[in-house]
């Protein structure tokens, strides 16, 4: 499954702008290079249709050095009509062949430049974001670690509408931390606020499009990941001493479980279910109405901290990444293996 955002996106717009600009080169400056310019009359149309639009490409009569010539020109539009005269070019040294004569070209070169603009316009922009947000506040930082007693916690992701966040509650619903996205964007890099509720804290951070290596193979490893703040996220949680091992765990047959480390020391256990422990009124309390979400992670801790805890779930769960460099190998090699 292709998904067109973010950097994808972008890849696709340029290749977009630059074949549009390619055309719009061709067509204005070298496919009829030394033709004359005169006046065509539509005197048929070939129809050709596709889904609800169609589009004409027109027989026009012209004459050179009083001689009437025909000829079907290359460029349809839905706008021709029989009888509609139009600007045409042909070549003097075989008045036969016949372009369209409506500088199509220039349209195409605006095009492909205004999306390039476009491309490094939101890039620069995003960057700008970037550093103005790391200029409010500062690096990442985490609250250090601080145990106290294990605490079975549930971490649900909203797939309900464009607009998805993240939280972690606790089995009376009380919401402890949430990530609720405050800008949706196709091209650029969402806006989210992360709020640890138990400490009544505000944090805004930025989070790219979700990115993919997919070799359709279990014997190489995918790469799944985001940006968090402009930074690859896996590559910012191992800076920082995190581990993940994960494999087919207890909960559900084969749904994934995850031994999450900090330098080493046990940080939390989690495990990818569709049981929530509100069973009887799931259906009354889940984030979102428009698309169920069955699958959550049950979480054990003894962290009082939530915040880089949290951090760690959001990028598993938006990536579907399994293990800290964002792939999924080590998961099956787990679970082979029994560890």
């Amino acid at each position: 499954m292709i998904s067109l955002r973010g950097p994808k996106l972008k890849i696709f717009a340029a290749v977009l702008a630059v074949i549009a600009l390619a055309a719009g080169v061709y067509l204005t400056f070298f496919r009829s290079q030394g033709f004359v310019k005169t006046t065509g009359t539509i005197v048929s149309l070939r129809e050709d249709s596709s889904d609800d639009s169609s589009v004409y490409y027109p027989t026009v009569e012209y004459s050179v050095d009083g001689k009437t010539y025909t000829g079907e020109l290359d460029t349809g539009s839905g706008s021709y009509k029989v009888g509609k005269t139009i600007p045409v070019l042909y070549d003097p040294n075989d008045p036969v062949v016949v372009h369209d004569g409506s500088g199509v070209g220039i349209y195409f070169i605006a095009v492909g430049a205004v999306i390039l603009l476009m491309i490094v316009f939101l890039t620069v922009k995003q960057k700008t974001s970037v550093n103005k947000l790391k200029e409010r506040q500062g690096e990442i930082q985490y609250l250090p670690s601080e145990k106290g007693e294990e605490r079975e916690l549930y971490f649900i992701t909203d797939l309900g509408t464009p607009k998805f966040g993240h939280r972690i509650e606790d089995k009376d619903r009380r919401v402890l931390y949430e990530a609720k996205m405050t800008k949706f964007t196709l091209l650029s890099a969402y806006v989210f606020d992360f709020i640890d509720h138990e400490k009544n804290q505000t944090t805004h951070h930025l989070i790219g499009h979700t990115e993919e290596m997919d070799w359709n193979s279990i014997l190489i490893d995918n790469h799944n990941t985001f940006t968090l703040d402009g930074m690859d996220v896996w590559k910012h949680l191992r800076s920082i001493g995190v581990t993940i091992d994960a494999r087919f765990g207890k909960a559900e047959g084969i749904m994934p479980s995850y031994d999450i480390r900090k330098d080493g020391e046990h940080l939390a256990y989690a495990e990818n279910t569709s049981h929530f422990v509100h069973e009887e009124d799931a259906e009354q309390h889940k984030v979102a109405s428009k698309i169920p979400n069955p699958m959550f992670f049950r979480v054990f801790t003894d962290e009082k901290n939530l915040d880089l805890l949290f951090m760690i779930l959001v990028a598993i769960a938006r990536s579907g990444a399994t293990d800290e460099r964002g792939g999924s190998r080590r998961m099956l090699l787990n679970t082979v293996k029994g560890e």
